[in-house]
């Protein structure tokens, strides 16, 4: 890639990074980040079609990251629902300050709604009939939000504790797979 187009790509990325920190998506408008990225408005036009679309690219980014996480961990495998829920949390940690910018306020429940369609596609492909298992679906649904709300509403908690928590309560789960 051009590394002007590199450079334009990440000062817009960075720009909108910052005034997201500061505000909600809705409030911020393309002359103030354009601005704050020393660029022109046909510059940010040609890179992105809206502030909407440049925001779904970036949590879809995030996303993707913690979906790498788990599976470099090599957690997706269900025989081990400890291991998955722990390796899920440590992503969440270790991707906090993009996702407390991107996914915060009315945002908030998207992160899990996408980690959810992301964490049952992959585990779908490997075991193709739990798409059709209800049972499978609840208890999927149930592991991947509960672990995300319980390491987001619990930060003030001991991070070792916290993870032995999702942990043994994912473990629970594993009678219903």
């Amino acid at each position: 890639m051009d590394i002007r187009i590199e450079k334009t790509e990440r000062a817009i990325r960075t720009a909108f990074l910052a005034l997201r920190a500061q505000k909600p998506l809705e409030k911020i408008t393309v002359k103030e980040l354009c601005a704050a990225a020393y660029i022109n408005k046909s510059t940010f036009y040609a890179h992105y079609e809206d502030l909407f679309a440049l925001s779904d690219t970036l949590e879809r980014e995030a996303v993707d990251a913690i979906l790498q996480d788990i599976g470099e961990a090599g957690t997706y495998s269900l025989d081990t629902p400890e291991a998955f829920a722990r390796a899920l949390c440590i992503s969440f940690h270790a991707h906090l300050p993009t996702i407390n910018v991107l996914f915060s306020g009315k945002a908030q429940n998207r992160l899990a709604d996408r980690l959810e369609t992301g964490i049952k596609a992959h585990i779908f492909a490997v075991y193709p009939a739990w798409r059709q298992d209800p049972v499978m679906q609840i208890a999927l649904s149930y592991s991947i939000h509960g672990a995300y709300w319980a390491y987001t509403k619990n930060q003030n908690v001991d991070e070792a504790q916290l993870l032995d928590v999702i942990g043994q309560l994912a473990g629970a789960l594993r009678a219903l797979y």
